[in-house]
């Protein structure tokens, strides 16, 4: 059993959704990884990794006015140092996550059919997010098959 860390970096436009599904399975084809299990880690605390589906946009949009509804920008906050946005963006990733985990088989992620990979901004401003790639298992060529 190998390892494989690598961190990618990725701009966002303000608050939505950035498919990097792609991104991320042409990291894991340039390493050569085999059969494992991948985990995703965002190293931030005001956006957040989730898997959802890629089919419809209006699923990205009812999500994002639902965590609105759920965190709002007007609800008087404690933490208002960093601007209006920044604690209902702690609140956001809280409900949702900073770390995936995905099971890879002959070098491909396990996604379901309708299934994407997204980094989900909730800040208000274009920002730069880091996501760390962590590979455990088969690297390099395939085993031979029976």
């Amino acid at each position: 059993m190998k390892q494989a860390l690598e961190t990618i970096s990725l701009k966002t436009e303000g608050p939505g959704f950035t498919d990097v599904t792609q991104e991320i399975a042409g990291r894991l084809m340039e390493v050569g990884v085999g059969t494992g299990l991948l985990t995703l880690f965002l190293r931030h605390t005001s956006a957040s990794l989730t898997i959802q589906e890629n089919a419809d946009p209006a699923v990205q949009r009812d999500l994002l006015e639902t965590l609105e509804a759920l965190a709002p920008r007007d609800r008087r906050w404690h933490h208002a140092s960093e601007g209006p946005d920044d604690m209902p963006a702690h609140v956001k990733t809280m409900l949702t996550d900073c770390a995936l985990t995905i099971p890879v088989n002959e070098g491909r992620m396990m996604l379901g059919t309708w299934q994407g990979i997204y980094l989900v901004e909730h800040r208000d401003r274009p920002r730069t997010r880091e996501i760390v790639l962590h590979f455990l298992g088969e690297i390099g060529a395939p085993p031979e098959r029976l």
